[in-house]
């Protein structure tokens, strides 16, 4: 695509087939295909074409998990919610608790849902209430109507 207003910045994206790369490379013939695009430029020709932007999602539930057995959990939990329609998140990297709940508090999200020994072994996550700390344990088949947005 060439936004004629550009000029010679004008490509916003392009790609192509790579099918011989990997086998140039020392690899067995594989298929490929690749592409680049600039967001910034993309960013510049949406407001430049006054495309109305959708309304910011708010994060409903960040999911927090204790020890590696619990991050499996955490992350069935996360992809349940939104196929549910609740926004939710699982904590990146390998942090402590008290690191996560400090993302959690980062995040903007109305809960956070915590997953530790305890509650993997009951099936249950501590929902905790970001903005005033109250919390409860649910089943975790309780927890998305318990959060779903109004």
């Amino acid at each position: 695509m060439q936004p004629p207003e550009e000029g010679a910045q004008s490509v916003i994206g392009a790609g192509g087939r790579y099918d011989g790369l990997i086998a140039e490379l020392g690899g067995k013939p594989t298929p490929g295909i690749g592409f680049a695009t600039g967001l910034e430029r993309i960013v510049l020709n949406l407001k430049r074409q006054e495309v109305p932007l959708p309304d910011e999602r708010r994060l409903d539930v960040f999911v927090a998990y204790q020890g590696e057995a619990a991050r499996s959990s955490a992350f069935r939990l996360a992809s349940d919610l939104r196929r549910r329609g609740v926004g939710a998140v699982v904590a990146a990297g390998d942090r402590s608790l008290k690191a996560q709940m400090r993302q959690a508090d980062a995040s903007g999200a109305r809960y956070a849902a915590i997953i530790g020994k305890r509650e993997l072994r009951d099936g249950t996550a501590v929902l905790r209430r970001l903005a005033d700390g109250q919390q409860d344990t649910l089943p975790l088949a309780e927890l998305a109507s318990r959060v779903a947005p109004a």
